[in-house]
């Protein structure tokens, strides 16, 4: 470490395009506990503008290198999910603390080893599993714990986003499901996370997994065949009894963001926002078995990050870099460490193992 400041290198510090520049750079930015060490991009020139827009300590393209560099304490890996494994490995073997997005590895195999390394590394972890750091989710967990609703009995979710035909040529890549990143691995891998972290795991679901659109036509008139999954549907009994359906789906048009409904024997929260759960402006309401409902507010004791932190898409990012900074403080690790990544990696595999099968399974925890 730097003094008592905490080096990061960030893997995909584009200066002009990329979710760096929209949420990481920004958190960090507004974290006095941390230190832009150095930043990676693919190319010299790119590297070289990022270090002078960022302010960064040093620059690189390869990534190789920027691992080993004295200065780096916790490497952050924000590429394309193909990249992820060899650059999460690289970053591990090196002895550095890793902050990966989601998903952890382009499959389950991946982000196993890679945990497992790093268990053998002894080096720090955290995954990009964002709506664990927004104030209104923590508070969401926090209503239904203290009996809100009292005991949950059923749960709805849902979540639509547009873009299925909008994309553009840069983005064919994803059409093939081997590569990783596409509704079942990254929106419904968010919504389940955040799920799991409020209102309960599941324990045995039934699943289907669709491709409903098997041939993109890119923004620039190229034909794409797809089997990259656009729609999950999900239902199953979860680890307090209550049973559970959910809906993601990525829809050509208009989409209605994201839902959350969970009914109990004394009363109903409901929960809604635009677009993605994790970096989403969400709205709580209670409802009481009197007919009454209640707006709820995140109280400040969630909000770990300074009051300067931009809003949207980097808040949640710095939420998550203070706990981090917190936890080594205190000699601890986080709850959404790589343990958590494997995890949400099987219960991915059960929900396609259910839809192929066509029969309920059971998920391993």
């Amino acid at each position: 470490m730097a003094g008592d400041k905490i080096g990061i290198g960030i893997i995909g510090a584009n200066a002009n395009y990329g979710w760096s520049k929209r949420a990481h750079l920004p958190a960090l930015k507004a974290l006095p506990e941390y230190e832009l060490a150095a930043v990676c991009t693919s190319r010299p020139e790119t590297a070289q503008e990022s270090k002078e827009f960022y302010g960064a300590g040093a620059a690189f393209h390869d990534y190789n290198e920027m691992v080993q560099h004295p200065g780096v304490d916790l490497v952050v890996v924000s590429v394309k999910v193909p990249f992820h494994y060899e650059m999460v490995k690289a970053a591990i073997e090196a002895g550095k603390d890793v902050f990966c997005e989601w998903p952890l590895g382009a499959n389950l195999a991946e982000a196993e080893e890679l945990t497992a390394l790093a268990e053998d590394k002894g080096v720090s972890t955290m995954i990009g599993l964002q709506s664990r750091g927004d104030p209104a989710v923590i508070h969401i967990k926090e209503l239904l714990a203290d009996g809100c609703v009292g005991e949950p009995l059923l749960c709805n979710m849902t979540m639509f986003l547009p873009g299925l035909l909008g994309r553009g040529r840069d983005r064919a890549w994803s059409a093939d499901r081997k590569a990783g990143a596409n509704t079942l691995t990254i929106a419904t891998g968010h919504s389940l996370d955040m799920l799991g972290y409020c209102v309960g795991e599941f324990l045995e679901l039934s699943a289907k997994v669709a491709v409903q659109v098997p041939v993109w036509t890119t923004t620039e008139g190229d034909k794409v065949d797809c089997d990259a999954p656009d729609n999950v549907l999900v239902n199953g009994r979860l680890d307090n009894c209550a049973v559970a359906s959910a809906h993601v789906s990525t829809v050509p048009w208009h989409g209605t963001g994201w839902r959350l409904e969970v009914f109990g024997n004394e009363g109903t929260l409901t929960a809604s926002g635009g677009q993605m759960v994790q970096y989403t402006d969400i709205k709580i309401l209670v409802g009481r078995h009197d007919g009454s409902m209640e707006a709820m507010t995140p109280p400040d004791k969630h909000r770990l990050a300074p009051s300067d932190t931009p809003a949207g898409e980097a808040y949640n990012v710095a939420q998550l870099y203070r706990r981090f900074s917190q936890a080594k403080q205190a000699g601890e690790g986080v709850d959404n460490d790589f343990s958590l990544a494997v995890r949400r990696h099987r219960l991915l595999d059960a929900l396609q193992e259910s839809s192929d099968k066509g029969a309920s399974v059971n998920v391993e925890v």
